[in-house]
């Protein structure tokens, strides 16, 4: 009998020490920052010296920074619908649903577990799929693109997006007051917290008296700037192409890069301020920290102005892990997928994985950054592009027009030699095309990389004139 009241008085003090215990202490919590066509090369702590980058300097000396991160691509124009998707899913290009209504994401998922959802900033991804993804939201902006001085956004309030409404404020300016309200908020359980800025897109608007700017002339141009891209690649005039006339004058796209640069510090700053009140907050010490975005975009890269091609400057998006448990000050060459990040996330905080992910966890890169991650990649965009790289090598075939081109990333990163028609290397275009095909097939991926009947590789500009890309707000 003493025995059994024993045994009752023991449970009876741990129900009662674990109703006490606050909840979920041990599980960190996470703050994604994801920003709109940034280059993995405008970082000044990686490399840029002539960029100014404070808050993210910072973020480099107390993570890990992949120096070869990627989004796969798009069957699309507007490439951040399906690197969202991606991101969110975890699902690969050809298994996406663009919508995020088929599968659960995630943000589902870490709301399953316990997590405190919440996002401010772009949802690109049709606003049915929002409360289905996160269970708050504050400033969104549900469309495209738009001049972020005069944008109209959105909320989410019990379950349903609210209309938009005419923000006082820059947008991405909302979107950050948005998550510091959130932060300093008291939480009782882990939170989620996802702020997607709408910037560096173009259109390159920042309030009048933000103090950075860029004097143009002293900006050099892109190692591979072009004048015009050398043959038709299948998407040669689309809206982001018509941004500048052809072909591309050295002035222009200095006067680009002065403002799209403005516009990343401009975004730096913000991140300063959101980072600055999770310093202050009492979860500074448990909040592993993403900063990535969801394209790269070419700004005069070879003869190219926007993020619909398969080169490096395109593809390579910018990627900082940081917080409990990861290295400072590291860099790491593995290569990855922005698929790849959300996964690596649910390892760290013990999260059960959505059953359609097939992201990979990063976690052994993190904890040593001399561990590989992905020994190949593959890329597509639509039907007119698609590209394999083994880490030193990279193919890219065309088969609309019947094109191949293969580049030495070792010795030339900046892609500017095309090998391919050299015959020392016709058995490597041939081993890697196959190696292509075969991931293709593994992904789905229905396109053929050789058509029957190809059209000419030759193209000449429209007679059009440049639209004012501050008017535009498609795309």
């Amino acid at each position: 009998m003493k025995s059994r009241l024993a045994w009752i008085a023991l449970l009876a003090f741990c129900a009662v020490s674990l109703c006490a215990a606050p909840a979920n202490t041990s599980r960190p919590n996470v703050l994604v920052f994801f920003c709109d066509d940034q280059r993995a090369d405008t970082i000044a702590a990686l490399g840029n010296a002539h960029i100014k980058t404070p808050n993210l300097d910072k973020l480099v000396r107390r993570g890990v920074a992949f120096n070869r991160a990627y989004m796969m691509g798009g069957m699309q124009g507007a490439t951040c619908v399906p690197s969202r998707a991606m991101l969110l899913s975890g699902q690969s290009l050809f298994h996406i649903d663009e919508k995020l209504l088929r599968d659960e994401t995630w943000p589902a998922a870490f709301g399953r577990a316990g997590y405190t959802t919440f996002m401010s900033g772009k949802w690109h991804n049709t606003p049915p799929s929002l409360p289905k993804s996160f269970q708050r939201a504050g400033a969104i902006f549900t469309g495209g693109m738009t001049d972020p001085m005069k944008a109209h956004l959105n909320r989410l309030e019990n379950g349903t997006v609210t209309p938009a409404v005419l923000s006082p404020i820059h947008a991405c300016a909302a979107f950050a007051d948005s998550a510091i309200e959130f932060l300093r908020e008291k939480h009782s359980q882990p939170f989620l917290c996802y702020l997607p800025f709408d910037g560096p897109h173009d259109p390159h608007i920042v309030p009048d008296d933000y103090p950075v700017r860029y004097d143009p002339a002293k900006i050099p141009l892109p190692a591979n700037f072009l004048p015009q891209h050398p043959f038709n690649n299948g998407e040669m005039a689309i809206r982001d192409e018509v941004l500048l006339p052809w072909p591309r004058k050295p002035a222009d796209v200095q006067q680009m890069l002065a403002e799209y640069y403005r516009y990343i510090s401009y975004l730096d700053m913000l991140i300063g301020r959101v980072l600055d009140t999770l310093e202050k907050s009492p979860h500074a010490n448990n909040t592993i920290i993403v900063f990535s975005a969801d394209s790269g975009v070419a700004r005069g890269s070879h003869g190219l102005i926007g993020k619909q091609n398969v080169y490096e400057h395109s593809m390579r998006v910018p990627l900082i892990f940081a917080g409990p448990g990861i290295p400072a000050n590291k860099t790491t060459e593995a290569m990855c997928y922005l698929f790849d990040v959300m996964p690596t996330l649910g390892a760290l905080c013990g999260i059960a994985a959505p059953k359609a992910s097939e992201g990979r966890d990063l976690t052994p890169t993190l904890r040593n950054p001399d561990t590989p991650a992905r020994s190949s990649m593959m890329f597509g965009y639509r039907d007119v592009q698609r590209a394999f790289s083994d880490d030193r090598w990279k193919l890219i075939r065309y088969p609309q027009v019947n094109r191949t081109q293969l580049f030495d990333l070792r010795s030339d990163p900046q892609e500017v030699t095309n090998l391919a028609d050299r015959p020392e290397h016709a058995q490597r275009i041939a081993t890697m095309t196959t190696a292509l095909a075969a991931e293709m097939k593994r992904l789905d991926d229905k396109v053929t990389l050789t058509v029957p009947d190809p059209k000419s590789a030759e193209w000449n500009p429209p007679a059009t004139k440049a639209p004012n890309a501050k008017k535009k707000a498609k795309g």
